[in-house]
């Protein structure tokens, strides 16, 4: 069984309509590996919801968080912002409202784009509403608890000054770390700003402060009633903010922790995981452009969140993209391993359970990259599909999901494809020197190919027939057929290559090479 449906069952077993919660804090770029969260959460909702549970997911932006120090991609300006609130930090380039904004809104588009259904909500919105009050008044009134309990299950030396609850200044706007806490009386908490020196009483019904991170997570488990929550394994680890948080809701806000769901990191795998044109590593919203959003899902759902996934955004995108395509296969045709069984669920689960009637025209991935590179727009890429029999019963969806992954190979091969896959047919004879014996070898060629049906098996055989009777080898006859096509030594799959283009155009760049 499915990873997914197993925690669904378990949480319906727990609860009559489950709550799944979700969130991140936007402090900076949102590296690719984020999305693993968000897409655990969605594949656990979709299972629990095909199982007949009336179930939500909820998406919560920590917006409230401080800005801890000034990053290298920031502006020197932004350094007097270090100890803010995100959401009340300019945006970087002047687009969006605030910092928070920036940073959070492509990776919603990124989220969005995936189908995951879910409901956002903005953390310093709550605080404003006043939503965390009922959680700051029993993590102050009962500190001396939740002392003993951070001391107690984090085995950290015991700080008997530590505050639960930091006021937000109003004259430097940044919190302040040690209020006066014996002057609580509901709903003020007093304090003197370390940073300005200011004075002044907080409404703890207001956004005039936030908890701590150990004590704000149970509380929204608390709020929100949460039943369970995909979180990193650093959270998971032995005194980390889970275990603490578990006897915190409880001890504390009179709650119960979610069913946790740890999840190992994605770790960038290969050389080019830079974007070459901004610099900074995969994005998530870099991954949802490259990968289409399906292939992308799979991708994450394939293997137990226990297990850490490489993310390889060079030729891995098209190793996954080709397995994608396959359990795909599978799952319309059958056939199916016992050890491909989660796959192929990993598939459905990357549909949201919506699957198509009939399975979908399927284009191979890397000749589709290597086709795209062939044709100015969309109607020339179908014109060669047309041309090898590919495209010839495609569908409106079909059209749609072609349109989708031209643009996610466009993508990636402006921005994270190797140099070894990229190409460009000459539209002209490029300025190459043959020798005597490879021009031999096209004029040999030549005849075969003029007599020849127009498909990638036939012209492989005879490429490869006249390059063994030849004094250049078969490596040599394949090198110079991508010398006077795409003037390189090496490239696609030479049979697959030369019967996507007309034969008319091939036969004469031959013949005016073989001169």
């Amino acid at each position: 069984m499915h990873w997914a449906d197993v925690i669904a069952d378990e949480i319906i077993k727990k609860c009559d309509r489950p709550l799944i919660a979700t969130g991140i804090s936007p402090t900076g770029f949102i590296h690719v590996g984020s999305l693993r969260e968000a897409i655990t959460a969605e594949a656990v909702r979709s299972a629990t919801e095909s199982k007949g549970s009336d179930v939500r997911l909820i998406y919560l932006i920590d917006s409230f968080d401080p800005l801890r120090k000034r990053y290298t991609f920031l502006p020197e300006s932004f350094e007097e912002h270090v100890g803010k609130p995100i959401c009340r930090i300019p945006c970087p380039c002047g687009e969006h409202n605030t910092y928070a904004e920036h940073f959070i809104m492509p990776f919603l588009d990124a989220i969005d784009a995936i189908g995951v259904k879910c409901e956002i909500i903005w953390t310093h919105e709550l605080y404003e509403q006043g939503k965390f009050a009922d959680a700051i008044d029993a993590s102050i009134v009962k500190r001396e608890r939740v002392i003993e309990i951070l001391t107690k299950v984090s085995q950290k030396e015991k700080n008997d000054n530590y505050a639960p609850y930091n006021p937000l200044c109003p004259e430097c706007g940044r919190f302040v770390k040690q209020p006066d806490l014996d002057s609580y009386e509901f709903p003020y908490l007093k304090y003197k700003c370390e940073k300005c020196g200011h004075e002044g009483a907080a409404d703890i019904r207001k956004g005039d402060g936030k908890l701590t991170w150990r004590l704000e997570w149970p509380a929204k488990w608390k709020m929100f009633g949460v039943s369970a929550e995909p979180f990193g394994k650093d959270h998971a680890a032995a005194g980390g903010s889970y275990d603490t948080g578990e006897l915190i809701v409880k001890d504390i806000f009179g709650g119960e922790a979610p069913y946790p769901i740890p999840y190992e990191f994605v770790q960038l795998k290969g050389k080019g995981q830079m974007h070459k044109s901004t610099g900074s590593s995969v994005t998530g919203i870099d991954a949802i452009s490259m990968t289409p959003p399906e292939v992308l899902v799979y991708t994450f759902l394939r293997v137990n969140p226990e297990r850490h996934i490489d993310y390889d955004s060079e030729m891995g995108i098209l190793d996954m993209a080709d397995e994608y395509d396959r359990m795909e296969s599978l799952f319309f045709e059958g056939g199916a391993t016992e050890a491909e069984e989660n796959a192929v669920r990993a598939y459905e689960l990357s549909k949201h359970n919506n699957m198509p009637e009939s399975m979908p025209l399927h284009i191979p991935y890397r000749h589709l990259v290597n086709v795209v590179q062939m044709a100015d727009d969309v109607d020339g890429i179908i014109g060669i599909l047309k041309r090898n029999g590919d495209f010839n019963d495609a569908s409106d969806s079909d059209l749609a999901r072609l349109d989708r992954r031209i643009e996610c190979v466009r993508f990636w091969l402006n921005s994270f494809a190797p140099d070894q896959v990229k190409f460009s047919v000459s539209k002209g004879m490029p300025d190459v020197r043959l020798s005597d014996d490879e021009k031999e070898y096209l004029v040999m060629l030549l005849s075969s190919l003029s007599a020849s049906e127009w498909n990638a098996e036939s012209i492989h055989n005879i490429v490869s027939e006249a390059g063994k009777n030849s004094k250049i080898g078969t490596k040599g006859g394949f090198q110079v057929l991508y010398k006077i096509l795409i003037n390189r030594t090496s490239g696609p799959r030479l049979g697959h290559f030369l019967a996507t283009m007309e034969k008319d155009f091939v036969i004469g760049r031959i013949k005016e090479a073989s001169v």
